[in-house]
């Protein structure tokens, strides 16, 4: 049970109030959106699971780019900041984000944040990562100001989340498949039912299958993030020409 969202009770929050609570959140987005494309800074808000394979994706990332971009991140969690520490491990400035009872990020959690020591870093780097609550409801409906949004999706959660979680597979622009190195211990799990799903719920599906541990994939995901990249920057660059 979410406090702020009041998922899971349809007598917690009205209708009006929580149209209310969206609005007020997605004003803060649009204002940290303008703030990050003024700054160059591409925007990736990561949902999922736990358990998903989300922040060993992003370490392969960070090992993948070192060199050539530079990251950061905020890691939500219930508690704990072992995610973001782990990010900071492998070279990327960190931060957790930790929100007790509530099940997802919004815009001022991460307004909090960057005013902290992460602040900084978000600024100059070119790639920030938002690794959101691990939850398949609620972070879908709350813009953090992000430019893409990703699902990180493992095999070893079946073949049918896309169509239990319709809500939050609409709003990706990308499901990266995560753990693929197991389909060989997995029989009941296909890559074809995965897709199938996904086409029924998303309006364009993207997919990407990935290892994190063996590295299969991980060209495909640095290529579709590079091209998100170049398209935050040409539409900054088309803002600043109006």
């Amino acid at each position: 049970m979410c406090d702020t969202c009041g998922c899971g009770d349809a007598n917690l929050v009205s209708v009006d109030v929580h149209q209310s609570l969206l609005s007020a959140n997605d004003a803060q987005a649009a204002a940290l959106r303008l703030r990050f494309t003024g700054d160059g800074v591409t925007v990736v808000n990561v949902m999922r699971s736990p358990g998903s394979g989300k922040t060993a994706l992003l370490e392969a990332t960070a090992r993948a780019f070192a060199g050539r971009h530079r990251l950061a991140a905020v890691s939500g969690d219930l508690a704990t900041s072992h995610d973001a520490d782990r990010l900071a491990r492998a070279g990327v400035p960190s931060a957790a984000i930790t929100t007790g009872t509530t099940c997802h990020l919004d815009a001022a959690m991460v307004e909090r944040a960057l005013q902290g020591e992460i602040g900084a870093a978000a600024r100059a780097c070119e790639y920030f990562f938002i690794e959101n609550v691990g939850n398949l409801v609620c972070p879908a409906i709350y813009d953090l100001g992000q430019h893409a949004n990703v699902v990180a999706l493992s095999v070893t959660e079946g073949v049918d989340k896309p169509l239990k979680y319709p809500v939050m597979f609409r709003h990706a622009d990308l499901v990266v498949l995560t753990k693929v190195d197991l389909l060989p211990h997995l029989p009941e799990v296909s890559v074809a039912a995965i897709r199938d799903a996904l086409a029924r719920v998303m309006p364009e599906p993207e997919l990407i299958e990935v290892s994190a541990t063996k590295g299969a994939g991980l060209d495909a995901w640095l290529g579709w993030l590079e091209q998100r990249r170049a398209a935050a920057l040409a539409s900054r660059c088309e803002g600043f020409g109006s």
